[in-house]
């Protein structure tokens, strides 16, 4: 058992829905948590129970609108803080900023750095999330750092899909990811050569490795404008591949990224509930959901009950 108390789970009004299938999977309920808005936009907290010496879990990843969860998080971290609570571990599925993890021209931020700074001060004793963008993105804070791997889940799901797999990899960042996969599904590894010329705005100019007549499945931790994707599957079909399937953790999916996937030539694409699907999201029927509540679940249980968390992941690494 604990030292720190009864476990509790609250969320904000990111992914609710994570949430409650988050509690589902543990068998209990959320700990109620007003989370509205004045009528000037500042927001509002209160935490419905007494959690003092409790170890408690804030389900909330930082996803549009990023800068509102964002405060969201931080402002229910002090409420925390301020009702004496034993522990609270921030769980974000989906770490916003992440992109932003070093100087790559002069005169910018390290933004995945300052939110790792705001999310501290705010009262976070450890982050829990899943598929940093940049690894080194946990050592940006001074407390423990759980990153997991939504390969557990989505692997199951992969090995389903029929055919000669390759895993390809949009970029060359990506090639350890893919491989990774590659080794656990038994399939080929492939590798877009890549040329980004403007932010979010990607040109893939052409394939290293034998694709042709096998199923390519490409696979990136995240979509946001899916431009990448999107170039990557056009490329494949006209290297070959007999089908083309997209696969990511985060599904951003912002600007014209569900315009984009609908006429692209992906079969299917997969991602995981890090972020809720929400509007036309829902509506394009190329997207598979598969759910890390189960993945997450196990991880605040042996968080809470002080087991080893890397026995979820070590073996994706």
């Amino acid at each position: 058992m604990s030292k720190y108390g009864e476990l509790k789970i609250i969320t904000g009004t990111a992914n609710p829905e994570l949430a409650k299938a988050i509690c589902d999977y543990l068998g209990m309920k959320l700990s109620p948590t007003l989370v509205t808005t004045f009528s000037d936009g500042e927001i509002r907290i209160e935490i419905g129970d007494n959690m003092r010496g409790d170890d408690v879990f804030v389900i909330q990843p930082t996803c549009f609108p990023v800068n509102h969860n964002l405060m969201e998080l931080c402002l229910i971290l002090d409420a925390l803080k301020r009702a004496s609570v034993g522990r609270v571990t921030a769980v974000v599925p989906y770490y916003g900023y992440a992109r932003q993890d070093r100087k790559v021209v002069p005169r910018v931020p390290i933004s995945a750095k300052l939110v790792a700074d705001f999310i501290t001060v705010a009262g976070v004793n450890r982050v829990l999330t899943v598929d940093l963008h940049a690894g080194q993105i946990q050592g940006f804070f001074n407390i423990p750092v759980d990153n997991l791997y939504a390969a557990e889940v989505l692997l199951e799901y992969m090995s389903t899909i029929e055919g000669d797999l390759v895993i390809v990899s949009p970029d060359a960042g990506g090639t350890e990811r893919a491989r990774a996969y590659a080794k656990r599904l038994g399939a080929n590894l492939a590798i877009i050569d890549k040329r980004r010329d403007t932010p979010n705005e990607a040109h893939a100019m052409r394939v290293i490795g034998e694709v042709e007549g096998k199923v390519a499945v490409v696979l990136d931790d995240m979509i946001d404008t899916a431009g990448t994707m999107v170039e990557a599957g056009r490329v494949l079909k006209e290297s070959g591949v007999k089908e083309v399937y997209a696969c990511a953790t985060h599904p951003v999916l912002s600007g014209p990224a569900i315009e984009r996937l609908n006429q692209s030539c992906f079969k299917e694409i997969i991602v995981t509930d890090t972020i809720p699907l929400k509007g036309k999201e829902k509506e394009c029927n190329k997207i598979k959901v598969i759910s890390v509540a189960s993945l997450i679940a196990k991880a605040i249980h042996n968080i809470h009950t002080e087991s080893s968390v890397s026995v979820l992941f070590s073996r994706f690494k």
